[in-house]
This record gives C-alpha cells, structure tokens and sequence, in this order.
C-alpha cells in the first residue's frame, strides 16, 4: 500500500448473492451516463456506499481527478476486490462496512453516491439519514436506482432487491430524511423493454456479459444523447441529486 492509501476492514457477515456485478463491469456507457448526471454535484471529499468491486468508483476518479473518495462495501465476498483494486491509489480509502459515522466523519462529504445499492437495503429512509449525516451542510446525495415496481421479476428477486421505485416513493424517502430535491428524473426509456422482458416474459435470474455489451456498446450511447434533451416520462431506472441543507436554511 503507498502512502495516503488506506483501508478498513472488519467482518460484516453479509455476502451478496447476485451474480450481475462481473457482467455490468464492462458497461462502460452506462457507468460514463451516470457518472455525466452526478458530475456537476460531485465534490472533492466523495463517499462512494456499496462500491462493489469498484467499477463505478474508477468512473468517479475520471470525473474528479482530485477528489478523495471513501469507497464503501458491506459485502465480505466483494471487497476483497475493492481493497486489491485500489490498495496503491493515495486517492482511494476502502472500509469494509456500513454508511455510518464510522465509516466517514460526519459532516464532511462532500458528495454521498449510489449506484443500484439503495434497492438493496430494508430500511431505505436509515440509509438516507446515514448519508445526510455523512455530508456537509449544502452536499449532495446523489443516488441511482431501479425504477418501476411494475418490472419487479425474477432478476429483481435474484439480485435481492427490496423495491423499486416511482418519482413519488424516491421524493418521499429522500425528503422525509430533510434533504432538498434538486434532480428527479427517469432514465434509460428502452430499458424497460429489456428488463420487463428479461424478468418477468423469459424469468432470467442473471445478466449474461454477451447481452450487456451489446446494449452498453449499441442502444446506450444513442439513449444517453436523446436523454440529453429530452426527459422521459418513465425508464427504467431514476436519478435523484438532492442537498442538504445549509445551517441557515434549517
């Protein structure tokens, strides 16, 4: 490890079960999209909750390259990874763990970033309230999740999801925590299409890597530039950047 690099490790007892991570590794235009929504919001100190294997972090270093970031994961079967990933970048502090205070000081993010992770998590509303905590007054959350409950299928159930969400259930979850939505949109419109599909006509229970680079290399890249300037009315998934409030304005 060089100097500046850090990581914590402790024991979760959580392993996550989906198989979609290795496949989704090589969705370059998907994570770039993403990275494009979060980039005007992003921050020089960045907490990263549910970092995986990383793959999204490495995205967040090209869009600050700058920036500290705290890459986060509870699962003792993926950071292993995430620790041999960026055990030599002075940039990168890994924590196998939870969003808590332990995992980052309060008060002193300025981003907290999410990609497909609050699905995942039971209490939604206490994840939320960790990363207000996490950031400083007038950060910002910004966060990326499956969209939807009419697609929730056999890939939802494979992937250990709880929910998925409509701009009315992320707006309520986001400001019952006391942050302030600025972004609420859908993405990915043909998206639906696939995952309806994929879910719930033919039950798959994977992603097969064949398929993603297909979609990421040829339907993505022509999505991302008609979403530039034209807002869906539904997609499947949804982007939420909200702030916390500044001290005057509690």
């Amino acid at each position: 490890m060089v100097p500046g690099a850090e990581s914590i490790v402790t024991r979760t007892d959580f392993t996550y079960s989906g198989e979609e991570l290795d496949a989704l590794a090589e969705a370059h235009n998907y994570y770039a999209w993403i990275t494009e929504r979060f980039a005007p919001f992003l921050g020089e100190a960045i907490v990263e909750a549910g970092a995986g294997i990383g793959t999204f972090t490495e995205h967040l270093l090209g869009a600050r390259p700058a920036a500290r970031i705290t890459a986060v994961e509870p699962a003792d079967n993926n950071f292993p990874h995430l620790e041999r990933r960026f055990a030599a970048h002075p940039r990168v502090r890994t924590v196998h763990g939870y969003l808590d205070d332990r995992a980052h000081p309060a008060s002193t993010a300025d981003s907290v970033a999410a990609v497909n992770v609050m699905e995942h998590v039971e209490d939604h509303a206490a994840f939320v309230a960790a990363a207000r905590r996490a950031l400083r007054p007038g950060g910002h959350l910004c966060l990326f999740v499956p969209a939807l409950p009419a697609l929730f299928g056999t890939l939802d159930e494979a992937f250990d999801h709880f929910r998925r969400y409509t701009k009315p259930t992320l707006r309520a979850v986001v400001e019952g925590a006391g942050m302030r939505v600025e972004r609420l949109d859908y993405m990915n419109l043909p998206g639906t299409a696939a995952w309806w599909a994929a879910g719930k006509l033919l039950r798959r229970r994977t992603v097969a890597a064949p398929y993603t680079r297909f979609y990421d290399r040829w339907v993505i890249p022509a999505v991302r530039a008609v979403e530039r300037r034209w807002s869906p009315p539904f997609g499947q998934s949804l982007l939420v950047v909200a702030q916390k409030p500044l001290e005057s304005e509690r």
